[in-house]
Order: structure tokens, then sequence, then C-alpha cells
């Protein structure tokens, strides 16, 4: 059984009881679900993701001035119910569940105690946080306040924000795999066509994830989460190819190809959102075209590749 389902049996059988017995004049009040960090999250976990930082339980969310009135004593109520903590956790592992402030979970992934109210910090926050703080399920949140920057997260990103974030990968595309992965390949310089050819890949992939307003997770998950979008899906095999196939005189020719069709899925895309005209084969051209149909001044005088 996966660890979200888990979790979501766990509240069942013990979670739900607990709550509506021990608080039930907050029982309105307490979001519950399980989202953030661990592959369960993300609904990616197997046998071997359970070696370490994985843990059973699950979270109950509180404002500010619920966690004050029954923030200890709820922690005491749900530690009682028995959830099982990790084998091993790592260096940089923290509990992910239990008791938690809606605001520290997500100033946790975002830098702030809510959704963002500037295009700066839209800006700022890279697409794996972005996916850490609305990955998950939420099971019960009445009160709404969880759901509501939960969803602004989601579906939230200024227009402008996303169509910058696009022109900087896609010109990304155009340099990395377009021009310096082949001109790398004749100098001789065979690392530093594979790192071209890894940046290209990155880029590519969260270009695509952006067409589908969707936030990219930790480039451990991408290729997963790649094959579950609605748009371009197809291009995870490529895209996996590129980074794992063959190299020498055949594979790279092969590789040149894949990098040009790509680019091509891509653009045809783009002009389908009305992001650029289309008609090109080269990126750079459609990417300074997205750049100049942002609307607002200070994002539109950004750098090309910043974002």
């Amino acid at each position: 059984m996966k660890g979200l389902d888990e979790a979501r049996l766990f509240y069942e059988q013990k979670g739900r009881e607990m709550i509506c017995t021990q608080f039930p004049a907050y029982e309105g009040r307490i979001a519950v679900g399980l989202a953030g960090r661990g592959s369960q999250c993300f609904g990616y976990d197997d046998a071997l993701s359970r070696d370490h930082d994985f843990e059973s339980g699950f979270c109950l969310w509180l404002t500010d001035g619920d966690d004050l009135a029954i923030g200890p004593a709820l922690a005491r109520a749900y530690r009682s119910l028995g959830a099982e903590g990790p084998k091993e956790r790592s260096a940089l592992g923290e509990s992910g569940v239990g008791v938690r402030r809606i605001g520290d979970f997500y100033r946790r992934c975002t830098g702030s105690p809510g959704a963002p109210e500037s295009w700066e910090h839209w800006m700022s926050i890279p697409s794996w946080a972005l996916a850490e703080a609305t990955n998950g399920e939420v099971w019960r949140d009445d009160l709404g306040e969880f759901s509501a920057i939960r969803e602004t997260l989601l579906h939230g990103m200024p227009e402008d924000v996303r169509k910058k974030k696009l022109a900087a990968r896609v010109i990304g595309m155009a340099q990395s795999g377009q021009y310096n992965y082949v001109r790398c390949l004749r100098h001789g310089e065979a690392g530093a066509a594979m790192l071209a050819l890894s940046q290209f890949v990155r880029d590519a992939a969260e270009t695509v994830f952006l067409l589908n307003r969707r936030h990219m997770p930790y480039y451990k998950w991408c290729f997963r989460a790649l094959r579950a979008l609605p748009l371009l899906s197809d291009m995870a095999d490529p895209l996996e190819f590129l980074l794992t196939g063959e190299n020498g005189a055949e594979g790279d020719a092969l590789k040149s190809q894949l990098v040009e069709d790509v680019c091509a899925s891509v653009l045809r895309e783009l002009a389908a959102q009305g992001l650029c005209r289309g008609g090109a084969d080269y990126l750079e051209g459609p990417a300074f075209e997205i750049q100049r149909g942002i609307e607002t001044d200070a994002i539109r005088a950004m750098h090309i590749m910043e974002g």
C-alpha cells in the first residue's frame, strides 16, 4: 500500500475519532491530510523509500491562534495514536507529520506563511518548492485557510511570471541544446557536451511543466511527474534518452536530432498557447517573443535568461 493511502487509513481508523472525542470544539477548524517533503507525499514511494525518513502518520494543520490554544495537547494526543517513525533519519531529514501551524508549513516551502503577495516573491520560489507545498492530499479543511493558500500556489501564479520563466527556459534550451551541445562535440569537449545536454533536459522539462501550468518537482521525481502531464508527456522518453543513451558518432547524431525534435514539439505548443507565432527552428527568437509579450514593465525589462 502506498504511504499516502496508509496515512489516510490511519487517519480514518484512529485520527478522526481522536479529534472528534478529544477536541470537539476544534473538529471543524483542524485541516488534515498529508503534504510536503517525501516521496509518499507525491505518491511515488515504494519498498525502497521506507529505508529512511519515511513516516506513517498524517498532518494536522492549525491556525496560529488554535495552535496556542490546543497545539501541545493535540500533539500529545496524536503521538498516543502510535504512528511509526522512520527507520533512519538522514542528516537533512525532519519530521513532516503531526501537528503543524499552517504558516510554518508554507514558510518551510516558500519562505512565507501565506501565498506570495508580489511577482518578485513568485519569481523567487523554485518550482520544486511549490511542488512540495501543493502535493499530497487534504482530507478535511472545513475552515478553508490551509486550502486557500494551497489553491493559490497551485493556480495563482501571475501569467507574466509564467511567461518570464518560460522565456528563460526556452532560450536556455536554444543555447544549451541547439547551439552548445553540437559545438562542444565539434571542439572535442565531450564532458562539456554532456553538461550542455543535461542543462537542455532540465530546461526542456521545466518548460513542459510551465506549459502545463504545473510545478516541476525535485529532479529525482521529474521524469515520473512528466509522464503524467496532460500536455507533451511524450517528451519524457526522448529527454530521458538524451541522458541515458550511448554516445559516440552514431549516438551523438541521434541525440542532436532528438534535441531538434523536442524543440519543435515545444515550439508547436508555445504557438498553440499564443505565446509566439511559431514557424521558427531555433528557439532564441520565440524566447524573445515570449518576453515581449509580458505586460509588467519591470518583468519584461529583466534579462532574458533570468527567471
